[in-house]
């Protein structure tokens, strides 16, 4: 992942992996891990690791992460589709130490058409160097089939930061794109822009995911 910040040297993220791992048909457990390099609070990524400096000089910053997504609720009506994600990211490197607990619910809604309408609500407790702060980040995705492999989407989400010297608000939105190259390997691209003068002006990257 690239993201071009606002202030100092860009941010690039090097892996950004997570494995999914099936407990039961309704529980599964969740490993990561991501290396950052001038990490200033990598808000876009899915596995946390803290808080950017404001002097925006580089920082290097790893965390692993580990947890649980459980399903909730199946779709009957106006009921989503939901599920609960409890995570926590331990860093491995960087000016902070803590764990950070992140904790996910999420909902969503099958549409005609083969569409589908996703909201979720994340909150993390994360460190930073002046103590710990709360980080909410509330997201809504819409996704729309262009044909049995290829799929777009076009998605809406902001950062919200409470104890912080100086707290921030940062709304982004982010187009992009799936294709299943085959029954188990899918690829996926997506960009993204701040739409305020808080947020990072751009970030893109691109991944694959593998199922077995």
């Amino acid at each position: 992942m690239y993201i071009d910040n606002r202030t100092g040297l860009p941010t690039n993220n090097v892996p950004e992996y997570l494995l999914r791992a099936g407990a039961t048909d309704w529980l599964e457990w969740r490993f990561g891990v991501n290396y950052g390099v001038n990490a200033q609070g990598n808000v876009v990524t899915s596995v946390e690791v803290g808080e950017g400096r404001f002097d925006g000089l580089a920082l290097y910053d790893a965390a692993i992460l580990y947890g649980l997504k459980a399903a909730v609720t199946t779709q009957d009506g106006l009921i989503p589709e939901s599920c609960f994600i409890m995570e926590a990211s331990t860093p491995t490197s960087g000016d902070v130490w803590g764990t950070v607990p992140v904790a996910t619910l999420v909902a969503g809604w099958e549409l005609p058409g083969e569409w589908r309408f996703d909201t979720s609500l994340r909150y993390s407790y994360a460190e930073w160097e002046t103590g710990w702060f709360s980080r909410w980040a509330p997201t809504a995705i819409l996704r729309m089939p262009i044909t049995e492999r290829w799929e777009i989407h076009a998605e809406w989400f902001e950062t919200i930061t409470q104890g912080l010297p100086i707290d921030s608000t940062r709304p982004f939105f982010s187009p992009g794109t799936h294709y299943l190259v085959t029954e188990n390997l899918e690829v996926g691209l997506r960009v993204g822009w701040g739409l305020d003068d808080e947020a990072a002006p751009f970030f893109s990257d691109v991944g694959f995911g593998w199922r077995w």
